[in-house]
């Protein structure tokens, strides 16, 4: 191989991921990082690290890439992996990106180019409409979507003509923002579809194949949440046209690298349509890795990846590529899914990750959470013999999944892996829109915090929920526990509020009891004020109610930050009257807005922040004082 040293040009799992590889071909390593990641997991990683004003700074990554040395940029996903104007950079400096050229970006990364390129291949794509015609003219639903990048944004499905130009303007706003550019697409919207990807790989000697398939369809807002590979739902003749469809599209555009085809495969006709390309390495490229065999072994996909930019044949043709098993990944972000997915923030008390299963991830405890990159955590992958294998490892491994400090969507993960639904490969792209998942109930995690909390008002020295993971024992006398409602624990006589408990073992943060016949297992973390208890992957904040809800924090008259973020806007000032309802002001974090109310009428005593300031997570921003 001809790579001898490769430059990140990422952060977190994605760049821990790529380094992973690279240090078993003994390729050595460059990590960037920014004043925010300097301690970061991804830069202790690396042979070396190299500071820079931002991951999206073409010319000061490409200024890093010389300076250290490497020889090869690998872009990861997201930031500037699909920026054609990155990828010229680097060749004008003559560094190799692992990935597609320049000019193949430019004819992929737009889908209004892309759709043209899979038309001359023969691809069949998603009926459009010209943006400007007469919307009466359309047949609806129809989806209006971005032009260029993804993830969700700067689309809007539209239901009438009557509707058709606020969402095509929302649309555009949402696309100018984020993607410094508001062309738009206005397609057929299929009410029931399933999101098919195909991985596909070439060379610079013209050979292209595709190792199979991937579904995605359990997505909310057209942000994928579970993944796994093969789809559970297509028959073989499907898969061969679909998977045919993205070599003829790769070999139509001159494709090389890895990338990924994506297609909507339509419930109700059985009709699949070209949606577009990626033209780097997908998040959900591990569920490939696990089940994709060549010649019988697995695969590494970065390794191939970096072979083909060393000018490396792949090696192996289509009929040597095979499927065994299955696979399914869960993206855990930093959010509160139970509570109007708000954006969380802040730092890690105590983290666990499973140990059966692979796991990407960059977080640990004790680490910053922030809310200038994306809420994406890590990813647990879970592998079986076959589907249903694969799930309830994946439902036992979120079980393990132990995030303190913060709220994630662990617990809404293990809830929609453990469904029916999912169990049945019924869940279509826009199922998650239409259906609202049920908060996990307190009242296993209000017993375990309730006995902790009796267990450590008998001791007065170490306990097992501190970092040292001290072992005790011992039965104390009837204890009042004050948590979000009185508990009585009785360790004597093994009860909690009368209901039989057996304490099976606790050391090490992680309690495990027998209650009323049935064995619970959590993981607890004893800070001043609060007990946090993680079980079945949901973070519960016994003592009071928890400043991550999705609602502004209110006691005694004072409105605080629910997420860290920029207050926008304040409406009043100290000494103004104002009603039960009325808005205060208005805060942001991560394109999302806030209305911060008056929780009772009276009369404002204090304002805590100026309009456009930073504030923190819990910050007091408005006192009000009821009216007598």
């Amino acid at each position: 191989m001809t790579v001898s040293k490769v430059l990140v040009a990422n952060r977190g799992e994605i760049a821990l991921r790529v380094f992973r590889t690279c240090s078993r071909l003994g390729i050595r390593t460059v990590a960037l990082y920014t004043d925010l990641d300097a301690d970061a997991p991804h830069v202790k990683a690396a042979d070396e690290g190299v500071h820079v004003p931002g991951y999206l700074d073409v010319e000061a990554v490409v200024q890093a890439a010389v300076a250290t040395g490497a020889d090869a940029v690998h872009p990861g996903y997201g930031f500037l992996s699909e920026r054609s104007a990155f990828a010229r950079a680097l060749e004008d400096a003559r560094i190799r990106l692992v990935g597609p050229s320049a000019d193949v970006m430019d004819a992929m990364g737009r889908k209004d180019h892309a759709r043209d390129v899979a038309g001359r291949a023969g691809v069949p794509v998603v009926p459009s409409y010209d943006v400007g015609d007469d919307p009466a003219s359309f047949v609806y639903p129809v989806l209006v979507k971005a032009a260029a990048g993804g993830g969700g944004k700067g689309m809007r499905t539209v239901r009438s003509a009557a509707e058709y130009a606020e969402a095509l303007a929302a649309a555009r706003r949402e696309a100018a923002s984020s993607f410094g550019d508001d062309a738009m697409l206005a397609e057929k919207y299929v009410e029931s579809g399933r999101h098919i990807e195909v991985q596909v790989l070439g060379d610079t000697h013209g050979n292209v194949v595709h190792l199979f398939e991937r579904d995605c369809s359990t997505q909310r807002r057209h942000q994928k949440v579970l993944e796994e590979a093969p789809a559970p739902t297509i028959d073989a003749d499907l898969r061969g046209r679909i998977t045919g469809a993205a070599v003829d599209l790769a070999r139509q555009v001159g494709y090389t690298n890895a990338g990924t085809v994506e297609f909507l495969l339509d419930n109700t006709t059985g009709d699949f349509y070209f949606l577009e390309m990626n033209t780097r390495l997908q998040v959900e490229h591990p569920v490939t890795e696990s089940v994709v065999r060549v010649g019988g072994e697995p695969i590494d996909l970065v390794e191939l990846q970096l072979r083909v930019t060393g000018g490396e044949a792949l090696g192996f043709g289509q009929q040597e590529v095979t499927v065994e098993g299955h696979a399914i990944e869960a993206r855990v972000y930093a959010e509160d899914s139970f509570g109007g997915f708000l954006p969380q923030a802040g730092t890690t008390s105590l983290v666990r990750w499973p140990t059966d299963v692979r796991v990407d991830q960059a977080l640990g405890s004790n680490q910053v959470v922030s809310t200038a990159y994306d809420p994406m955590l890590g990813k647990v992958i879970a592998a079986g013999a076959d589907r249903e294998s694969a799930r309830q490892a994946l439902v036992a491994a979120l079980d393990e999944t132990a995030i303190l400090g913060l709220t994630t969507n662990a617990g809404f993960l293990r809830t929609l892996v453990a469904r029916d639904e999912f169990r049945d490969a019924t869940i279509d792209t826009g199922w998650l829109d239409r259906h609202e998942l049920p908060a996990p109930d307190a009242d296993v995690p209000r017993v375990m915090a309730a006995w902790v909390s009796a267990m450590l008002a008998a001791l007065d020295t170490g306990h097992p929920f501190q970092a040292d993971g001290f072992r005790v024992g011992g039965a104390p006398a009837p204890t009042l526990v004050e948590l979000d409602r009185d508990v009585v624990v009785d360790r004597a006589a093994g009860t909690v509020d009368g209901a039989p408990v057996r304490q099976l073992s606790a050391e090490n943060h992680t309690l495990e009891l027998d209650l009323d016949g049935h064995r619970v297992r959590a993981v607890v973390n004893v800070q001043p004020g609060i007990v946090e208890v993680s079980y079945q992957g949901q973070r519960f904040v016994l003592t009071g109610p928890d400043r991550l809800a999705d609602h502004v924090a209110v006691s005694d008259g004072t409105i605080t930050a629910p997420m860290p973020g920029t207050l926008l806007e304040v409406r009043v000032a100290a000494g103004d009257r104002v009603e039960e309802g009325q808005v205060l002001g208005m805060m942001e974090a991560m394109k999302m807005e806030l209305s911060l109310k008056a929780p009772f009428a009276g009369r404002v005593t204090a304002v805590g922040a100026d309009a456009g300031h930073q504030v923190a997570l819990g910050d007091a921003l408005f006192v009000v004082d009821p009216d007598d």
